[in-house]
């Protein structure tokens, strides 16, 4: 039985140089995402359990900072805010998005712009996205309640003037501004439908919507899981926009986690209580995220 010979020199270089070669493009995402992200991170959790507001010496609490947030009302009122927003936020902007995909992946003319229209929201400035709503959502002079009067609606909603109506006005410019970008997800998925699936079921005496149910839905389930688990990151950690558009008011009624987290850490200096809040948001998230997962893996099991 032969004996397996050694690599030769020259071989042994060429592995290392291929190996050096590797690392020298993983190395600096890595060390990137180890000081903005892993660090940040280790630190904030490390933080969930002092109390320090940046001057003094941290001062270990142990879970003091997490009782707290069973008694603070203000946590209990950002986390249904939250809530309410994801309800709202991720269903309407995946229909919509699959809407504009499916219209928008048909051969018409100018079909290209369209979609660049469509896309444009997400890439617009979102300082500049809050101040166009705000003005169309404005209670007296809005083009909004202007349209519902005519329409014989006495009483308009005063939208983001209102406790009542300024949760559902972030959610309508949120989805405007993100069912784009989805959008573009949903078109790469209907092109890989085969075009024969529909043909068949042309044939077969298909209409529209069995086509539609029993094709388009099935093939498209992959894009709409990661679409789902990217709306619900998205959607439970949601602050930009609302600090533009309302600052969380009026009163409390668009108060999200992520705005408390800035709110108690930033601006009251609490950085303990602020690393308790965001590392209960963090639980949520990848308990909601793991959820999704799992059921994804039950429906995909034969």
């Amino acid at each position: 039985m032969a004996q397996a010979t050694a690599p030769g020199p020259a071989r042994v270089r060429r592995s290392r140089r291929a190996i050096l070669v590797g690392w020298s493009f993983i190395l600096p995402n890595f060390l990137g995402f180890a000081l903005f992200t892993l660090v940040p991170m280790a630190a904030a959790f490390a933080l969930a359990f002092l109390d320090w507001d940046s001057y003094g010496t941290p001062e270990w609490v142990g879970l003091e900072n997490f009782e707290q947030l069973i008694g603070d009302e203000n946590f209990h009122v950002a986390l249904r805010n939250t809530l309410y927003y994801a309800a709202g936020h991720i269903p309407l902007t995946l229909v919509a998005a699959l809407a504009l995909a499916i219209v928008l992946n048909r051969k018409l003319r100018g079909v290209n712009f369209f979609r660049t229209a469509a896309f444009f929201p997400y890439i617009t400035s979102l300082v500049a996205v809050a101040a166009v709503w705000n003005m169309l959502f404005n209670p007296t002079a809005g083009p909004v309640n202007q349209v519902l009067e005519a329409l014989g609606v006495a009483e308009p909603p005063r939208w983001t003037a209102s406790t009542d109506w300024a949760m559902p006005a972030v959610i309508v410019t949120s989805v405007w501004r993100d069912m784009g970008y989805y959008m573009v997800l949903y078109l790469a998925g209907l092109q890989t439908i085969p075009r024969e699936y529909y043909e068949a079921a042309r044939v077969d005496g298909a209409g529209a919507w069995q086509r539609f149910w029993n094709i388009t839905l099935p093939c498209l389930r992959p894009t709409t899981f990661f679409v789902l688990v990217m709306l619900t990151i998205q959607s439970f950690k949601v602050l930009d926009l609302i600090v533009v558009m309302t600052d969380g008011g009026p009163g409390r009624s668009t108060l999200v986690l992520a705005q408390l987290v800035y709110r108690e850490g930033i601006t009251e200096g609490r950085f303990g209580y602020s690393s308790a809040i965001a590392l209960v948001l963090f639980v949520i998230v990848l308990t909601v995220t793991v959820a999704q997962f799992r059921l994804n893996e039950r429906r995909n099991t034969p």
